[in-house]
This record gives C-alpha cells, structure tokens and sequence, in this order.
C-alpha cells in the first residue's frame, strides 16, 4: 500500500478551503480523509472515522477547544467540511470520570454541545476521539489488519508484525467502553504509532493530517506483507479451483432473487423483493470452492461495522446444474426458507437476551454465494445491493488471508447481535421509509420517446429500478443519465427476437430480474385499410404487436422462474377500440394487441402476474409528431389546437398523464385485465 498523499493536491484543497473561511488544518483533514475513504482497502460506505482538534468560535463569538469528527456515516470518500460536525471538547473529555453512559444521554450530551445545532451527528466513536490527546486521529477497516487480527490469537500475530509499534485492545463493542478502555491501554504503552482495536479496525494518529494518515498506510502496509509471503509460501494449497460446469448467469439469477424473496404479511398479492448485484473473480471462487466453505459462512463478519449491511452470515446455495435447473430453484428456495427461519430464531434468541423490546429486521439474505458462479449482493435498492457486495468482496479477501496466516474467528453471534441491533449503528442507514416500488426492476421498451421516457421517469421516482429499453441506445442512455446512475439503457429493437432476448438477458445480469415491464415502443403509419400496401400493414404488425408479443415472452420467462408473480403493462391506444379514419395500419395490430393483454391477464394470472393495457389518445411523441398531427387534424377537418384538447374535458393529455396511468396498474396489486383511458374524455373510445 501506498501513500496518496501528493503536496500539490493538498495546497490545492488548503487554497479551496481559504476561499470559503476553511482554515488549513480543517482543509488537510479533508483532503486525507477522502484519501482513505477512496481505498476500498481501507473504508467501505460510510464506514471508518477520523477527527481532528482544533480550536473555532462558538454563537456567541468566544473560541473554544472543538473536536471536528466525521458525522455518522457519512462518505469519507466524498466528505466535506460540514461532515465534520464540532463538539466542544472539553465537555467530552469530562465524560472520563464516568464509569457507565447510556447511549441515548451521550448523544443527548453530544447534541448539546455541538457548535452547530443543526449539524449531523457524529460518529459513533466520538469518545475514542475526545479522550486520544492527538490532534489528528484516524480509524480505519484495513482488511489486511482485520485478517491479522481476525484470529483466536489475534494479539500474538499483532505483537509478530508490529512489535511495540501498536497498542492492542481487546474486543469490546463500539461505543463509550471501547473509548475508555482504549485510552487506558494507550496510557499503559507509552510511546506508540496506534492501536489495533481487536475484530474491528486499527487507529493511527499524529501531529498533522500527513503523519496520522502515513501512519495508516505505513501499518497496514506491514500486515499486506506479512499476508503476501504467507500467500507466496502456500500459493499451491490455494490454486484456483478447476472450473464447474454450473448454468448461465442469465438463468440462475432470477432463481436467486425469488428465492430471496418473501411474500408481504401485511399486502395481499405484494411481495418483498431485493435487487441483486453479481460478482465472479479468482478470490471469490476460491473462497466459495473450498472444502471449509462450509466453516468459513458461518464464521461471522470481518468488522462489527458490516453486519448492518450484510447481516452475519451468507446463504450458500448448490452449484447450479444447468441440465436441472428446477431441482436448483427447490434447493434455492428449500435453503432461503432455512436462512430466514435461522434468522428469526437468532433475532428472537438474542432480542429475549437484551429485554425483548428490539424490532427485526427484515430476515432475507444479504449476500448469497454460488459455486461455479460467484457472490450477489442484494439490496432494496441498486446502491444497496452494490453495496452489500462490495463488504462481501472484503469479507472474501479478509477470510482468505486470515485462512492463509491461522484461523479466521469473528466476534460471538450475540456481539454481533448488539451490533446489528445497535440503534447507533442503525441510524447510519437514515429513515427508513422506503419507496412504493422498492425492491422492484421496471423495463420500458421505446424507454427514447416522450411516452416511455416519462414511464421510465415516474418508476424509478416510485423507487423501482429501471431497464430503458430502446433501438435508439443514444437517446436511451441520455434518458438513463437522467434519471440516476443505476439507471440501465439497453439497445433493443422489438422486432428482432434476438435483440429482445438479449436485452432482457442484460437486464437480469444487472439486477437480477425483472418485476413490471411497460411494452410500450410503437410507431404509426396511416392509409385507407382496403388500399394499403401489404408490406406496410406486414411492417406495423411487426412493431406494433409481434414486438409487444416478443418482449412478453421474453418477461413471463424471467418472472415465472423468479416465482414471485410480476406485471406486463401495455400501451395499446385508443385506436383499438375507436379506430380512425385512415389509420387502419396502425390501429388494426393495436386491437389484436389488446386481445393480446387479455390472453396474457387469462394464462399467467395464476402465476401471480398481471397484465393491463393504457389506452391513451394524442399524446405529443416520436409517433405522434407536428406532421402527423396537422394530417389527422386535417383529416377530421379541425385546428391542431383543437384536435389536440378535442375530449370532454377540453384538455391536452400529455406523456406525464399517461406515465402515471402505467405507474398506477403497476401498484394495483389486485388489477389484471384492465384498460385504463388516458384521453381526457371520448365517449367514443370508451371501454364496453
């Protein structure tokens, strides 16, 4: 490992700062922090903490000694100043003298003696902070410290690599009595470079923001390379495993993601669903082909401070054999059912150990482990489930390494219990009121055009994540960039059943599945039925409903392996039940497609999936463009204007209207068959 540090950089965030009163040291200690925070290494969301001790006027205008801390799981690789929240410091130090605080009275006394009321609330080893007398502190989650000290004699192996450079505390659980006893050993050593919190992490500190973090760097660097020659030694017991012939990614993933699902106590018909994230690499194979995979599962996280995002033990699965994949989705389910009964057991267990009065958590896998294939990481969101799999890819390496140097060991099931049930360590995940489609992946086909993109809009502010499915991948992708990161385009033309597939293969590769998918991509063409080139009706049915037909098979498939019910939402037109005058090409294919909805509403409604159509009428679009509304105005003998607010209501229907009619079937949970019209009012067009 080496230092980041480059001096440049930092006289560049010190000249930053100075623009907006942020004084030097403050400016440093963000430039260092975001160095940490940037090596997965070292920092994994949100996790790890530094601080620094200055000195800064309070409201009333009087300096006082503070404590700037990093806020409670904040990103260090992205923080600002104001991440930092201020404590004054002499309160804090004060606290020594007690021998016991309740966690809600400090940070009640925290609260009180921020600089800043507003201020978010600092991290939860605040106190560690406040009684170290170093003006620069850092605290890290190195994995290669974690793989040292992950050990039944985790202090030998310290005191082998580091001599008396460190300091060794014994495991306590994060929090005011760590503080106190890690200021009592650091007194009891003297003269030393940080500490080694056992099973959690390692503390190093300084006079300055370089000295404490290249003190960091230079100490892990000395466990790296204590692992690589133990790893060089033994480089033949821990060759990759001869490849598996397992089943396709495309296939074993929606079978993953159903059988880490569970149906909705509460919601008839609603399921609780996790978006996945894959990973495959040499390490990772490694570890889920060897012999004591099954010891090594259950052994427990590498940092208390992960348990919240992956709870403490993965669900291993059977390798998938792809000439009996329906034997892998029983084996898948038949294991989930024991994980998440496991699950309650240990919550009821421990929460009957501590009073009762916790709330469980929801009991699905968090991290699932494939032989042949690789780790998922699943989440209820995108960001989640990368996340959950990025602690995963460290639990992998810190076990392995661990492995090579001795015995990976972890904290106890019921420490890892008052972690995982910490209220402090929970508040690092924020409120939790979770979206209506959390847990959901939307695709919308002709995700380019007005209608789609809107579609796309509205799922994904409802908290699905979203597929945007389009022949144009420019358009699409710009769509995509809109709306978030994880947003997915994917090229796809509805007309070429290959394209279709593998589109819908890209989408399960990125998530895991599919829940909602909108068939909406569609174009018109106009001309009197009995006189219309058969190649033009031949092109519009291609479009218009062997598309529809191509991207529902290509859904039902990925929905009835995932088991957990979905829906099919098209967007069908008032043309098939009101046709125009001279655009029989296009309305005809949208009345078979509306027979279409229905057979699918009539085959797969026992499966749980539900199929709707939109009726929508003269929304401005790619299909309905200037040109083709001056012809059907013309052709109906009105203005545009009035050809386009021509309803009862004497209104314009636009592609939001029709976004929210979809995202409206696609929460109606006991809804199948339906038409929605979307057309401000045509008595004509109405449903019979």
């Amino acid at each position: 490992m080496k230092s980041g540090w480059i001096e440049r950089d930092a006289e560049a965030m010190v000249a930053r700062g100075a623009t907006s009163g942020v004084e030097r040291d403050l400016a440093l200690r963000v430039y260092t922090t975001r160095l940490l925070g940037r090596d997965p290494k070292l920092v994994l969301h949100g996790g790890g903490n530094t601080s620094l001790k200055t000195r800064m006027g309070d409201a009333f205008g009087e300096e006082v000694e503070v404590l700037r801390v990093k806020a409670s799981g904040a990103d260090m690789a992205t923080i600002e100043p104001a991440g930092l929240p201020a404590v004054r410091l002499e309160a804090l130090r004060k606290l020594r003298a007690l021998a016991a605080i309740a966690d809600e009275d400090l940070v009640g006394i925290e609260r009180a003696h921020l600089i800043d009321p507003a201020a978010p609330d600092p991290s939860v080893e605040i106190m560690l902070h406040a009684f170290l007398p170093h003006k620069f502190i850092d605290h890290t989650h190195a994995t290669a410290a974690l793989s040292l000290i992950d050990q039944p004699d985790g202090e030998a192996r310290c005191a082998e690599v580091y001599k008396d450079r460190i300091a060794f505390v014994p495991y306590l659980m994060p929090g005011f009595g760590l503080a106190k006893t890690a200021i009592e050993v650091f007194e009891r050593a003297g003269a030393c470079e940080g500490l080694i919190l056992s099973k959690h992490g390692i503390v190093t500190f300084g006079d300055t923001a370089r000295d404490a973090y290249e003190r960091m760097i230079a100490l892990v660097s000395l466990a790296e390379d204590f692992i690589a020659r133990r790893r060089k030694a033994v480089a033949v017991a821990v060759a990759l495993p001869a490849a598996r012939n397992v089943a396709a990614l495309i296939e074993v993933a929606p079978i993953v993601r159903g059988a880490c699902s569970e149906k909705d106590a509460a919601i008839e018909g609603a399921w609780r669903r996790l978006i996945g994230e894959f990973r495959s690499n040499d390490a990772i194979m490694k570890l889920i082909e060897n012999n004591s995979l099954g010891r090594l599962s259950e052994s427990g996280v590498i940092t208390p401070d992960h348990t919240i995002r992956t709870k403490n033990w993965p669900l291993v699965l059977p390798p998938p054999d792809p000439g009996k994949l329906d034997a892998f989705a029983r084996a898948s389910r038949e294991a989930a059912a024991r994980f998440t009964a496991r699950y309650r057991a240990y919550f009821a267990r421990h929460n009957a150990r501590v009073g009762g009065l916790k709330r469980a958590l929801d009991p699905l896998p968090r991290v699932v482990l494939v032989p042949g294939l690789g780790l998922f990481g699943l989440g209820r969101s995108k960001q989640e489930a990368m996340i959950a799999a990025d602690i995963a890819e460290a639990w992998v390496e810190g076990v392995s390494d661990a492995e090579l140097i001795g015995r990976f060991e972890s904290i106890s099931e019921a420490e890892m219990f008052d972690c995982e049930y910490w209220p402090l360590e929970q508040k690092k995940l924020g409120a939790r009121r979770e979206p209506p489609l959390a847990g959901q992946i939307a695709a919308v086909t002709g995700a380019a055009g007005a209608i789609g993109a809107a579609t796309a809009q509205a799922f994904a502010a409802a908290g699905a994540e979203v597929a945007l499915l389009d022949v144009n991948f420019a358009a699409a992708n710009e769509q995509a960039k809109m709306i978030g990161p994880t947003a997915l385009a994917v090229a796809c033309d509805v007309t070429d059943a290959a394209s279709v597939q593998a589109a819908f293969a890209a989408i399960a590769t990125a998530f895991g599945g599919v829940d909602i998918v909108v068939s909406n991509a569609g174009a018109a063409w106009q001309g009197r039925i009995g006189e219309v080139d058969e190649a033009v009706l031949r092109k519009s049915f291609e479009l218009n409903f062997y598309g529809h037909q191509r991207v529902a098979q290509a859904a039902v498939k990925i929905m009835l392996a995932q088991g957990t019910g979905g829906c099919l939402l098209f967007n069908v037109s008032k043309q098939a039940v009101n046709p125009g005058r001279d655009f029989g090409p296009y309305g005809v294919p949208k009345a078979a497609l509306l027979a279409l909805m229905r057979q699918y509403a009539l085959d797969y409604g026992a499966d749980g999936i539900r199929a709707n159509a939109v009726n929508a009428d003269r929304i401005r679009s790619g299909l309905l463009t200037q040109d083709m509304i001056a012809a059907r105005a013309k052709a109906r003998g009105v203005s545009e204007k009035d050809y386009m607010s021509g309803n009862l209501l004497g209104r314009e229907v636009t592609a939001d209207d029709v976004a929210q009619a979809f995202l409206h079937q696609a929460l109606a949970l006991k809804t199948t068959a339906d038409v929605t019209t979307v057309d401000g009012g045509n008595i004509a067009a109405a449903m019979r």
